[in-house]
């Protein structure tokens, strides 16, 4: 048997405490002498008998506590859309052009909504609604 050839230990076995003073944990166990903590287990959270901060601390309540705070979507209605000429395609340049969005404008996240009517059939390359979907794709107009 050599050295290299032997099982690896995945787990280390628990330590025996109060079996005598060889052990290295005899008597008082590895706790010390005398007080709150060598005689049984302490809270995680406990202050000594102050009100803790935990306790201090108000509680949030009511609808839209754990939501995340992620970014809204700039939104554009569609009726708004009716600016651009005929069969062009609707991107952040293109919004810009036709000053729907001011050109120092840097978020990519904009959101087209579906209220209001549009007459021009275009081409968009934004995120859409579902309602919005249904009217450009109406007036023969695409989605991409």
């Amino acid at each position: 048997m050599k050295l290299h050839t032997l099982p690896k230990i995945i787990q280390r076995r628990q330590k025996r405490v109060g079996r005598g003073a060889g052990s290295g944990k005899g008597k008082t166990s590895g706790r010390g002498t005398k007080g709150q903590g060598a005689r049984t287990s302490v809270k995680l959270l406990f202050e000594g008998g102050q009100v803790p901060l935990i306790k201090k601390l108000p509680l949030l309540r009511g609808k839209g506590t754990n939501k995340p705070v992620g970014k809204k979507p700039y939104i554009i209605n569609v009726k708004y859309l009716n600016i651009l000429p005929n069969k062009s395609i609707v991107d952040i340049q293109s919004l810009k052009k036709h000053n729907l969005i001011s050109e120092d404008f840097t978020d990519l996240n904009i959101k087209i909504l579906g209220m209001g009517e549009l007459k021009k059939s275009l081409t968009v390359k934004l995120k859409c609604s579902k309602i919005a979907k249904e009217k450009i794709i109406k007036v023969g107009g695409k989605v991409e």
